[in-house]
Protein backbone atom coordinates (compact mmCIF):
# COMPACT_ATOMS: atom_id res chain seq x y z
CA UNK A 1 0.00 0.00 0.00
CA UNK A 2 2.78 2.29 0.69
CA UNK A 3 4.56 1.58 -2.33
CA UNK A 4 1.36 2.52 -4.52
CA UNK A 5 0.78 5.62 -2.73
CA UNK A 6 4.10 6.72 -3.14
CA UNK A 7 4.03 5.70 -6.87
CA UNK A 8 0.72 7.72 -7.36
CA UNK A 9 2.25 10.38 -5.05
CA UNK A 10 4.86 10.63 -8.19
CA UNK A 11 3.04 10.51 -11.01
CA UNK A 12 1.18 13.04 -9.92
CA UNK A 13 3.57 15.34 -8.98
CA UNK A 14 5.34 14.70 -12.58
CA UNK A 15 2.22 15.21 -14.44
CA UNK A 16 1.50 18.42 -12.40
CA UNK A 17 5.27 19.44 -13.82
CA UNK A 18 3.90 18.25 -17.63
CA UNK A 19 1.44 20.69 -17.41
CA UNK A 20 3.16 23.88 -15.81
CA UNK A 21 6.05 23.16 -18.08
CA UNK A 22 3.98 23.46 -21.66
CA UNK A 23 4.68 19.74 -22.38
CA UNK A 24 1.27 18.07 -21.91
CA UNK A 25 -1.85 20.34 -21.99
CA UNK A 26 -4.94 20.50 -19.77
CA UNK A 27 -7.18 18.36 -21.94
CA UNK A 28 -4.95 15.20 -22.69
CA UNK A 29 -3.67 15.50 -18.93
CA UNK A 30 -7.62 14.82 -17.94
CA UNK A 31 -7.98 12.06 -20.47
CA UNK A 32 -4.82 10.63 -19.01
CA UNK A 33 -6.63 11.25 -15.25
CA UNK A 34 -10.00 9.90 -16.25
CA UNK A 35 -8.12 7.06 -18.03
CA UNK A 36 -6.28 6.33 -14.38
CA UNK A 37 -10.02 6.23 -12.61
CA UNK A 38 -11.71 3.87 -15.16
CA UNK A 39 -8.51 1.83 -15.23
CA UNK A 40 -8.73 1.54 -11.43
CA UNK A 41 -12.27 0.26 -11.59
CA UNK A 42 -11.35 -2.32 -14.18
CA UNK A 43 -10.88 -6.24 -14.18
CA UNK A 44 -7.13 -5.76 -15.14
CA UNK A 45 -6.87 -3.34 -11.54
CA UNK A 46 -5.86 -6.35 -9.58
CA UNK A 47 -2.99 -7.65 -11.99
CA UNK A 48 -1.69 -4.57 -12.40
CA UNK A 49 -0.85 -3.99 -8.71
CA UNK A 50 0.76 -7.37 -8.53
CA UNK A 51 3.04 -6.52 -11.55
CA UNK A 52 4.28 -3.43 -9.65
CA UNK A 53 4.46 -4.57 -6.79
CA UNK A 54 6.81 -7.56 -8.19
CA UNK A 55 8.76 -4.83 -9.79
CA UNK A 56 9.39 -3.19 -6.90
CA UNK A 57 10.46 -5.37 -4.87
CA UNK A 58 12.65 -6.48 -7.85
CA UNK A 59 14.37 -2.74 -7.52
CA UNK A 60 14.61 -3.78 -3.68
CA UNK A 61 16.55 -6.55 -4.29
CA UNK A 62 19.02 -5.70 -6.79
CA UNK A 63 22.40 -5.34 -4.38
CA UNK A 64 24.66 -2.13 -4.68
Amino acid sequence: MAISLSLVLLVGIILVFMIRNGRIKWGPALVAILFGFLLASSNIAPDIQKFLDSAAQAIADINP
